[in-house]
């Protein structure tokens, strides 16, 4: 049988064997209980989740969902190693390790508190359709992850005994040389605070830049996500963006249109006095229109040119194509029961006879040759 006293005598770094194993003991149960907590509060979050309603818990139980496992591991360590006889060096040490795990956890949890109300507010702001929000949660999310990080790093290096004026103000000449090595970046980042505040464009907005359009996908930290209306996925750099000339269809509250109809040279004097009157009351027959003017404009080179001016409120561009779609048809539809013919490109070419005594000339002969006369 196993001799428990020599067990018991038995030491190792000043603790006895069975000080280390009630220590190890204390660490694998600790660390046990932590993980089943974890799954348990994991568990129920994903219940709360399944709900339609936002409960009041369900945050908190977010956030401790994000607990980590190394803080479990060395909580649990800590612990079991606080039975034990420890070097005053060996403790400092084991408590610093304690306090820059339990300075990340904190970040991680105020980092997750942080994620989870925006991801909370996104939720309300896509039930309340409001795109400028939307639009700028992923650059507040980037900004509040700096800044928290920041801070708790700042912190944490602060109660290790380590001077943070003096790291502060070298990060400072420091930021100077990585601003100047990294000026795109920040060109990008600065370009997308000046997006998210000044709000040019929403997500959802149609733009049109030089030669591309497109809808807006996502507004990053550095960058625009535009799709286009073939499928792809445009990606411009949100300083480059800011410096284009940008087409925002998105904040088109009713479009104009002007329309040119072409009529057949010949047409009575009277039935061009009706034309306009018939392009009137083809627009005013439409809803969401808004009439403007239509006129006899001008004798072109091949036709008559009549110009109508009108509004669609509506910046739908479907609903813009239906309704054209319509007056068009009316206005063919009339012009067509009264006789009134559109113009369309033609070329007249008059030909004229020369006189005879030069039609004989260019008709003589020689001889040996035939003579062709023209009429």
């Amino acid at each position: 049988m196993p001799d428990f006293n020599s067990v018991e005598s038995a030491s190792l770094f000043g603790n006895s064997l069975l000080s280390w194993l009630i220590a190890l003991g204390v660490i694998l149960v600790l660390f046990f209980v932590l993980l089943t907590a974890r799954s348990a509060v994991r568990r129920y979050h994903a219940r709360l989740r399944q709900t339609n309603s936002t409960e009041l818990t369900e945050i908190p139980v977010e956030i401790l969902s994000r607990t980590t496992l190394l803080f479990f591991v060395v909580v649990s360590i800590f612990a079991g190693l606080s039975t034990l006889a420890m070097p005053d060096r060996a403790q400092r040490v084991l408590e610093a390790g304690l306090m820059l795990t339990l300075f990340f956890q904190v970040g991680v949890w105020v980092s997750a508190a942080a994620m989870a109300w925006l991801e909370r507010r996104r939720r309300r702001t896509a039930t309340l359709s409001d795109r400028a929000v939307a639009g700028s949660l992923g650059i507040i999310a980037f900004i509040l992850r700096v800044a928290i990080w920041s801070l708790v790093l700042l912190v944490a290096l602060d109660n290790l005994g380590i001077d943070v004026t003096a790291l502060v103000a070298g990060l400072g000449i420091g930021g100077i040389a990585v601003a100047l090595a990294a000026q795109n970046v920040l060109g990008d980042l600065f370009a997308s605070l000046s997006i998210a505040f000044d709000k040019p464009f929403l997500v959802g907005d149609f733009l049109i830049l030089d030669d591309y359009l497109g809808s807006v996908e996502d507004i990053g930290v550095k960058s625009t996500r535009l799709r286009s209306l073939s499928g792809e996925q445009i990606i411009l750099s949100n300083a480059d963006l800011l410096k284009s000339r940008v087409r925002n269809y998105g904040r088109m509250f009713e479009r104009r249109i002007v329309m040119n109809h072409t009529i057949a040279y010949g047409t009575p004097l009277e039935q061009l006095r009706e034309i306009p009157e018939i392009i009137r009351a083809a627009i005013q027959a439409q809803s969401d229109t808004r009439f403007d003017r239509a006129h006899f404009a001008r004798h072109g080179s091949d036709a008559l040119e009549f110009e109508s001016v009108y509004f669609v409120l509506s910046p739908d561009y479907n609903r813009y194509m239906d309704i054209q779609q319509e007056i068009n048809l009316r206005i063919h539809q009339e012009l067509e029961g009264r006789g009134i013919e559109f113009a369309f490109p033609t070329r007249f070419l008059y030909l004229a006879r020369a006189p005879r005594k030069e039609r004989g000339k260019q008709s003589g002969r020689q001889d040996g040759d035939t003579a062709i006369a023209t009429p």
